[in-house]
């Protein structure tokens, strides 16, 4: 956690020279890939945050990887972090640069729990929910857990509304330990 602080600053740098350009959304998505690059890859996770491993041999892995796919500014942000021996941090950078994005854009993260993946149908319907809840869009991040049977649980920022079907019947169950049924023997 120690290079939280300076990948705010390298992000919010970031975030300022893409503004200037208006390439702000383009940039964002360049990170998005990249997180999820470095998420799905363990390899290069390993070779980014070796002290072996020279810094500018990890920019030219990088430069190879995302090549013409990421904006000139990105390409900056390699040679930055290779100059100033900071590579480890770029997974950090980039995470960072995606929250403040969203915090730029007012946009929120909608985590929305399912038993089964979300199609457009249901996430469009979510997105209503949102707006009817919080009265702000936001960017909806499906996690799957088929144990909660069926509906879903919805959790933006500090606002939860639980629409699964495990809730119901917990609900069900409080319902009946709390009444005074007696049932006839």
């Amino acid at each position: 956690m120690k290079e939280a602080k300076p990948a705010l600053r390298y992000a919010k740098a970031i975030l300022n020279l893409a503004k200037e350009s208006g390439n702000e959304s383009l940039v964002n998505d360049n990170m998005k890939s990249i997180v999820s690059t470095i998420a799905e890859s363990a390899d290069l996770d390993a070779m980014l945050k070796s002290p072996i491993i020279k810094a500018a041999d990890k920019r030219k892995v990088l430069a190879a990887l995302f090549g013409d796919k990421v904006d000139n500014i990105v390409k900056g942000l390699f040679n930055l972090l290779e100059e100033n021996k900071r590579m480890i941090m770029l997974e950090s950078v980039a995470k960072q640069y995606s929250i403040i994005y969203d915090y730029h854009k007012s946009m929120q993260v909608a985590k929305v729990t399912t038993a089964v993946a979300l199609s457009k149908e249901l996430e469009d319907k979510i997105q209503a929910k949102i707006v009817a809840l919080t009265g702000n869009n936001a960017s909806i991040e499906n996690i799957v857990n088929p144990d909660i049977l069926g509906g879903f649980i919805l959790r933006v920022g500090d606002v939860q509304y639980d629409a699964s079907i495990s809730n119901q019947f917990n609900e069900l169950r409080r319902e009946f330990d709390n009444s005074h049924y007696i049932p006839k023997i």
